[in-house]
């Protein structure tokens, strides 16, 4: 009898320590194995135990897909007013063709939702039916952006799976001089 009291305290405990430490809502289940992250990365929110560029190869602000299993940058020609979003690997540092015709920007500014759609627009060496560059002309999309109250999401689907970052907020103190 003791020793069944003593089994059973001990898988309680078992199933306890289970589920607070090896059971994680936000685990890998159901990724593919090129989708779930390293073991040997450190999954702590401000280092992830790896070096990160401060900005994309086309010198646009990165964007964080699926616990680092893609990367986006979002580039702002504030000339043209267009915004260009390109799909990056893991590292930030090449570009990843999807089978996309399109991605979305959803946008929260003074407690109201807009949402933006950014055309497929591959680039010349991107294979046939696939992009890595989504981008549009709609000078809204990039002055909303450059708001300073305003909350936005990249939602894009990657071989059938759905992946949303956030954007990160417009840097206002880069190369603007201000009048004090």
């Amino acid at each position: 009898m003791k020793s069944k009291i003593t089994s059973c305290i001990t898988m309680a405990l078992c199933m306890i320590s289970f589920t607070i430490f090896g059971c994680n809502s936000n685990t890998d289940q159901g990724k593919s194995f090129d989708e779930a992250a390293p073991e040997d990365v450190t999954m702590v929110e401000d280092d992830h135990g790896h070096d990160h560029p401060s900005e994309g190869p086309h010198h646009g602000a990165l964007i964080e897909l699926g616990k680092e299993a893609y990367h986006a940058e979002l580039v702002h020609d504030e000339k043209s007013g267009s915004v260009t979003i390109y799909i990056l690997d893991d590292a930030a540092a090449k570009s990843v063709p999807i089978k996309a015709k399109s991605v979305l920007i959803n946008a929260k500014h003074d407690g109201k939702g807009q949402q933006f759609t950014l055309a497929a627009s591959p680039e010349a060496n991107d294979p046939e039916g696939q992009a890595s560059r989504f981008s549009t002309q709609d000078k809204a999309v990039g002055e909303l952006l450059e708001e300073h109250d305003v909350e936005a999401r990249l939602v894009l689907e990657i071989d059938g799976k759905s992946y949303s970052g956030a954007i990160p907020a417009h840097d206002h103190d880069h190369d603007h001089k201000h009048a004090h």
